[in-house]
């Protein structure tokens, strides 16, 4: 049954409950006679009846409904007295007061009756004391145990809300993580897709330039042996080496992409390991390339070379990348790009440095395009630094510095 039809939140097992409750009050109505007792009649069973309509609202408002019964009790005794215990009308609203967290109340109450009780039985009827307290033991343990089993089910309650709150911080703290690593995840293959994209396809556009350039300044018009169109042999190597460049790059590029899509599938043994084993050892080979493509590159190195971390190793390799990438795509056609390795104990500084012009985003300030930004992630990945920023003289200088362990 719906619980929204019934006032007061009341539920049918509360009314299963008040029909005990009152059956068992109108036992001790009909057997609690005794000395000053008022006699059985019809009054008797229906004050029995009525001072347990309280107890239907005794989960919503628990004290006032404990005190109520008590009062009632009260009134009980004083108007239409039958020498009835005081248990099953209290034991509902004791237990539920309990329940509700008011520990003193549910103690209280019970205790000024029964001494009330006590007193008022023992010196109407004169009994023993012994047989005094063993008529009201019987209530004095039902009220500890309404008490008791409150107090118990107020703590499983309060455990499973407890449990409830932490398995829904644990929930919640899951989803930030996982939130958190797909943020980083997706971060670190946008820097390996604009790594790889930029480096290649300048190299790409620098060499197919060229290519043209040559091809174009090399053309002779017909009468000097050759068709129409036909390029000097003297630049034919020169040509040769562009177009080979330009192959061999467009190759790499497709397979770096193959391996960051790879990542992106969740090829985690192949794609991302071929992704992140790019290092320094491969400075050679980007150093061939970026002169290949027009602007010459001198590398210098420094101190006792040693290992990198794997993370710290890529990271050294895409920042030169991109660095010189710079070089290529913003310094005039031929400029120069000085590389320089610092080994220092536990520390690697880069620096790149070209007399070209500043590398920056189109209509922006200068180094403050997406290239140099994902530079930064990357050393600040690894605990490192970079800074970037046109020279005084004119130019741009890169300088990282990257931990060696």
């Amino acid at each position: 049954m719906d619980r929204k039809a019934w006032p007061l939140g009341i539920r049918p097992g509360d009314l299963v409950m008040l029909a005990a409750v009152v059956a068992i009050i109108e036992v001790n109505v009909a057997v609690g006679g005794g000395s000053g007792a008022a006699p059985l009649d019809a009054a008797s069973y229906t004050l029995g009846a009525v001072i347990a309509l309280p107890l239907l609202a005794s989960r919503r408002w628990p004290r006032a409904v404990l005190l109520i019964s008590f009062a009632e009790m009260m009134l009980f005794y004083t108007l239409h007295r039958r020498n009835i215990s005081p248990a099953p009308l209290m034991f509902v609203p004791v237990y539920q007061t309990a329940v509700a967290g008011y520990l003193a109340w549910s103690i209280a109450v019970p205790a000024v009756i029964m001494v009330a009780g006590l007193f008022a039985v023992g010196f109407g009827a004169h009994q023993q004391p012994v047989i005094l307290l063993a008529d009201f033991l019987p209530s004095f343990a039902i009220f500890v145990l309404a008490v008791a089993l409150g107090e118990v089910v107020r703590g499983r309650r309060a455990l499973a809300a407890e449990t409830a709150r932490r398995l829904a911080l644990a929930a919640e703290e899951r989803r930030s993580e996982a939130a958190r690593l797909l943020a980083e995840e997706r971060l670190r293959i946008a820097r390996e897709l604009h790594d790889t994209v930029a480096h290649s396809m300048a190299t790409i556009a620098v060499q197919a330039a060229s290519a043209l350039h040559v091809l174009s300044a090399t053309t002779i018009p017909n009468g000097g042996g050759r068709l129409p169109g036909e390029a000097d042999p003297a630049h034919a190597g020169q040509l040769r080496d562009a177009l080979v460049t330009i192959r061999e790059t467009s190759k790499g590029a497709l397979g770096e992409m193959r391996a960051v899509l790879g990542q992106l599938r969740g090829d985690a043994g192949g794609g991302a390991q071929a992704a992140r084993g790019l290092g320094l050892d491969r400075l050679s080979q980007l150093r061939a390339a970026v002169t290949a493509a027009g602007s010459p590159v001198t590398v210098t190195v420094e101190g006792e070379q040693g290992p990198l971390p794997p993370a710290a190793d890529h990271a050294a390799y895409r920042i030169l990348q991109e660095s010189l990438t710079n070089v290529l795509r913003h310094a005039p056609n031929g400029t120069p790009a000085e590389v320089r390795l610092r080994y220092a104990p536990g520390v690697l500084t880069i620096t790149v440095s070209n007399d070209g012009c500043a590398p920056s985003p189109a209509g922006g300030t200068p180094g403050t395009g997406n290239g140099i930004r994902g530079m930064r992630e990357r050393a600040a990945a690894v605990g490192g630094t970079l800074e970037a920023g046109p020279r005084p003289g004119g130019g741009f200088l890169v300088t990282a510095t990257l931990p060696r362990g």
